[in-house]
């Protein structure tokens, strides 16, 4: 599975909005820093300006 970092995003989490970088590791989130993160061997998505809602779930969905 693919490894994505995630900068600079508005991160709404727990009733906040703060911006924030994540760290995905096999569909999880590794880590949550309030400053840019860069590793080696990870996709750099740049989502400066965007909105990141971790665990939200599309209700609209309809599972059958």
């Amino acid at each position: 599975m693919k490894k994505y970092i995630i900068n600079n995003a508005q991160v709404v989490n727990e009733g906040k909005i703060y911006c924030a970088s994540i760290m995905i590791e096999n569909g999880i989130i590794v880590k949550l820093e309030h400053h840019p993160i860069i590793k080696e061997g990870f996709e750099i998505i740049d989502a400066e300006g965007l909105y990141l809602l971790p665990g939200l779930i599309d209700d609209q969905v309809h599972f059958r």
